[in-house]
């Protein structure tokens, strides 16, 4: 099975189904594959041969999707490029793994001008607003989405692909260097969709509100997860968080997921009536939601099942917590989604105790290919499966996650935190959720963030940065006092920085590498 074989397999079982909405405009699942294979032959014609990549920098629109799907049916691997991103963060992409066509709007495209001059492998622009502008890339071929599907309508030659073929390739920030790209193929994607739409018991009824970017892989899983049982995806670039609760009500979505910044935001706000009843699911991914947000949602919306999921993009998707699960295990992550496995290992490979601490290691078949033309960080990350059959001629791989997680009697997973995440403080190893947790509970912040910063005594010092939109008096000594109240001298913060807003990264998750940045320079002297 191949990726595009999620839209053209619809067809004959749901070809009237919506299968994208986008503000007013609607496309029916025999439409969009319509579309998709019209596309695919516009590739064609541009001369794309198997595995050259394509780069698609678009926010989410109808033509983004047909995008995807075409390419993956003329053969190529796509690259979905963040719209956010800056020129600088685009070239490297576009360079990184040699791209050859790219596909944007006239203005993105000469908003990027400069740096697309300095992208050795591109061949072809395709503005998919049929507008050139003034763009000068003198090395590039210019095309208009109207002349580019028009032009391939009679080339039907395809390239011949399996399901372990590359079929994209995601980039995440990761914690240190440039964005890094992640291989992912056929088999993972299609595998991946199935799996969480088994367990989110999704269906042809369903619409689901897709809200977080194609570029991150939990985003791109929400389209796939829909297609892959002829649900109905609707499209939203939001502005504020408020927009969301409004879309939920005017699409009567029944599925949404976010990252917990979203979901922090999300629980202040009133919910509508025509939200509250059609909202089947919400499912958090990106990070830990703190207990008292998630509270809030199901006070909001009592008929509606919480899904609390882990994943890497290395991976697509690790685990999840059932539903009926989140009364006895709040704080869990859960359990393996179908088709895979999840090991919880020492440093040297054999598998931990319940309650011992240790390393979150997937195996199955959404493990990933590696990252695109980097050996090194793919040896590092991809590494055999521990304790297998010596019999065995060749090793299976699997992700060793970074992530350190504990496993309780009953087989449920605790998230403990990222290694790169990790406060070292008095020689005491401190997860950063379990801090937060405390202060969200509070009520105090609406957003917070516990980084370590370099203490010459205790190693390092946790420093609290915090949002609020609300001012209460003596909110840090009662912060403070909860902390003292709950936690252990050690991992008790040193200091609390009220912000305007927390960073972000591409994907809506806080960006704790620049929070950290920001905070080490903020108390260089009184905490060096």
């Amino acid at each position: 099975m191949l990726l595009h074989h999620l839209i053209l397999d619809r067809v004959a079982s749901h070809g009237s189904n919506t299968a994208l909405v986008r503000s007013d405009e609607t496309l029916t699942y025999a439409d969009l594959a319509e579309q998709v294979s019209v596309a695919a032959s516009g590739f064609s014609s541009l001369g794309l041969t198997a595995g050259e990549r394509v780069a698609i920098y678009l926010n989410k629109r109808i033509e983004c999707v047909v995008a995807y799907f075409s390419v993956s049916m003329a053969g190529g691997v796509f690259v979905p490029v963040n719209p956010v991103l800056k020129p600088a963060q685009v070239q490297h992409i576009l360079n990184d793994c040699a791209c050859t066509v790219l596909i944007t709007t006239a203005a993105q495209a000469q908003g990027l001008e400069e740096a697309l001059n300095g992208c050795r492998s591109l061949r072809h622009i395709v503005t998919i607003d049929d507008k050139q502008g003034d763009l000068t890339v003198p090395h590039v071929e210019k095309l208009d989405w109207s002349g580019f599907m028009t032009g391939g309508s009679g080339s039907r030659k395809f390239a011949d692909r399996i399901d372990n073929d590359v079929a994209a390739i995601l980039y995440t920030s990761g914690s240190t260097g440039k964005p890094k790209g992640v291989v992912l193929s056929h088999r993972n994607m299609t595998n991946g969709a199935v799996s969480v739409a088994s367990y989110l018991e999704n269906t042809a009824d369903d619409t689901i509100l897709a809200v977080l970017p194609f570029s991150f892989d939990a985003g791109f899983s929400q389209m796939t997860t829909g297609f892959s049982v002829g649900a109905t995806i609707a499209l939203m670039d939001y502005l504020l968080p408020r927009d969301v609760v409004k879309a939920v009500a005017r699409h009567r979505a029944t599925g949404l997921t976010g990252v917990p910044p979203l979901w922090n935001q999300l629980a202040t706000l009133e919910w509508p009536e025509d939200a509250v009843n059609s909202l089947r699911y919400i499912a958090n991914t990106g990070g830990a939601m703190p207990t008292a947000t998630l509270n809030k949602l199901r006070e909001k919306l009592p008929q509606t099942r919480p899904f609390l999921m882990y994943g890497l993009t290395e991976s697509f998707r690790s685990t999840y917590l059932p539903p009926e699960e989140l009364d006895n295990r709040p704080t869990s992550i859960g359990k393996a989604i179908p088709d895979a496995e999840i090991l919880v290992v020492r440093e040297d490979g054999s598998q931990c105790s319940p309650g011992e601490p240790g390393e979150l290691v997937h195996r199955g078949a959404l493990v990933s290919l590696g990252y695109w033309n980097d050996p090194e960080r793919t040896a590092q990350r991809f590494r055999p499966v521990p304790q297998q059959m010596v019999e065995l001629p060749f090793q299976e791989i699997a992700v060793w996650s970074g992530d350190t997680v504990v496993k309780d009697e009953e087989g449920f997973l605790y998230f403990v935190g990222r290694k790169d995440d990790m406060i070292k403080s008095s020689g005491y190893r401190i997860s950063p959720t379990e801090v937060e947790e405390v202060i969200y509970n509070t009520g105090l912040v609406k957003e917070c963030a516990a980084i370590g910063i370099p203490h010459k005594d205790l190693g390092q010092a946790v420093v609290i940065a915090a949002h609020s939109e609300s001012s209460e008096e003596n909110s840090d000594s009662k912060i403070m006092h909860a902390c003292r109240t709950e936690l252990p001298n050690f991992m008790v913060p040193q200091k609390i920085v009220w912000c305007d807003a927390l960073p972000r990264n591409p994907n809506g998750k806080i960006d704790r590498r620049r929070l950290s940045e920001d905070l080490e320079g903020l108390f260089q002297d009184d905490l060096s």
